[in-house]
């Protein structure tokens, strides 16, 4: 895995249930983390099946090691954090597997401040784990648990304290919370902004009945022919843990991620000047919108955990960070918290819109440049191993390997890197001209089959601008 860790992966650990993820795995878990951060422990999960199970399973390895324990219940993994850092928790878990199929789940762990536990830390939790050097205490100091899902409340409340009372006033949204924990938050948020607002999927579930937890076009056709019907100003949608948020427009359209974080960090950065923190895989139009506001952009690997940090790490040295996030609608907010927020994603939409007087999501989406992306994914038993061949064939081209390999030419970009959560390699290529595009990946995938040709490919991915 990434930087020595041999469980955890770009955002936790994940799993089948039955197979790779079980109550013994996650109780081992809980006594690491308990063994590594002692005190008071928070824990929430998501809406799956296994959740129930899971959250008693860290409840106990946490227990077993001291550590009180307060259960908040179902609730969004943002505002677990939240509710972390607010209220002086020593750590917390997360029990979810995020956007994974409802046969998963796994384990966030969060620290004091809210933000996902750092890789350093985390390899000496797995050291801790694999050697089973948990500190048990005796019968007489296990520790206590009390339940709190009142406390979803505080993050509700902090989202909407964020904005002026009443900006979503004439507003219509539909909110799509995949039968996630957003049923109980992004709803509400709206609604106190002043929205009128509409549900679909808005019943908690486990087995995910109206779609899978990934909010694909494909599967926000629902929430696209429920925006149209309504005549709502956009849909938004959310992952298995609403972390991240995405959004279809006043006339259906399914709005490319990438587009999203640039009209939001135009919104923030003409408003509060700083730097703009986002993974190498992000579109080159993110670095477009902040330089039209005199905003610097800095890259990180890919994951929200690198985001976070660098942007604690730059505001620490005395640089000021105006916004983050990936190009995969799970933004950041400095002045809110150090995590993606899909509820905060949700209602900074509607101040968007607020500051433009009357003009359409489609509208503003349509003065944004237009970039034509190409993702695509590669299975392969040896991810690291076909990067570097990449990296070695394209070695004339100007390179960064911050994450994998990303090959910079004057009018196009590529991004090869090995997933930090599936066996496979994952590959982007942006420019403004389709056929440069094009062009690119074509040269890319020839070097990849013929290092590769018995691995299963998958077909790429192109989404609408």
């Amino acid at each position: 895995m990434r930087n020595g860790k041999r469980l955890f992966g770009t955002n936790g650990v994940r799993g089948v249930i039955g197979e790779t993820m079980t109550p013994d795995l996650v109780l081992n878990i809980g006594a690491a983390l308990g063994t590594m951060r002692p005190g008071t422990i928070a824990v929430g999960r998501d809406t799956r099946t296994s959740g129930e199970a899971l959250a008693h399973a860290v409840k106990a390895g946490l227990q077993m090691c001291g550590c009180d324990v307060v259960d908040l219940g179902i609730l969004p993994t943002p505002a677990l954090q939240y509710i972390i850092r607010k209220n002086g928790f020593s750590a917390g878990a997360m029990i979810t597997a995020s956007h994974n199929p409802p046969e998963y789940n796994g384990v966030k762990v969060i620290e004091g401040d809210g933000t996902e536990m750092a890789d350093e830390q985390i390899i000496r939790l797995e050291d801790c784990l694999f050697s089973r050097s948990f500190a048990v205490v005796p019968w007489d100091r296990v520790g206590s648990e009390i339940a709190a899902p009142h406390l979803v409340e505080e993050y509700v409340r902090a989202v909407v304290d964020h904005f002026p009372e009443g900006i979503g006033t004439g507003m219509t949204v539909v909110v799509d919370p995949g039968s996630g924990p957003a049923a109980i938050t992004t709803p509400l948020i709206l609604s106190r902004m002043g929205c009128r607002v509409h549900t679909i999927n808005a019943k908690m579930d486990g087995v995910f009945p109206g779609r899978m937890p990934e909010p694909t076009q494909e599967g926000l056709r629902r929430l696209s022919e429920m925006v149209v019907a309504t005549g709502a100003t956009f849909g938004v949608a959310h992952d298995g843990d609403a972390d991240r948020a995405v959004f279809v427009d006043e006339r259906g359209r399914y709005v490319e991620e990438n587009r999203e974080f640039a009209l939001i960090e135009d919104y923030i950065c003409s408003r509060s000047k700083g730097t703009v923190v986002t993974p190498v895989s992000s579109s080159r139009l993110v670095e477009d919108v902040a330089r039209q506001n005199g905003c610097p952009v800095d890259y990180t690997p890919v994951g929200s955990i690198y985001v976070a940090r660098r942007m604690l790490e730059l505001i620490a040295g005395g640089t000021p960070v105006a916004f983050g996030g990936e190009g995969n609608g799970g933004l950041i907010y400095p002045d809110h918290q150090f995590c993606r927020d899909g509820g905060m994603t949700a209602a900074m939409m509607v101040a968007v819109l607020a500051s433009r007087q009357g003009e359409s999501l489609s509208g503003a989406l349509d003065n944004l440049p237009a970039y034509h992306l190409i993702k695509d994914k590669y299975v392969t038993s040896n991810p690291r191993e076909l990067v570097g061949i990449v990296e070695r064939a394209f070695s004339d081209d100007v390179q960064d390997r911050t994450d994998g390999v990303k090959i910079i030419r004057d009018h196009v970009w590529a991004l090869v890197r090995a997933s930090g959560t599936e066996p496979m390699i994952r590959v982007m290529v942006e420019s403004a001209d389709a056929s440069v595009a094009d062009a690119l990946y074509r040269e890319i995938m020839q070097v990849v089959r013929e290092a590769s040709p018995a691995d299963c490919h998958a077909p790429p991915e192109r989404p609408p601008h």
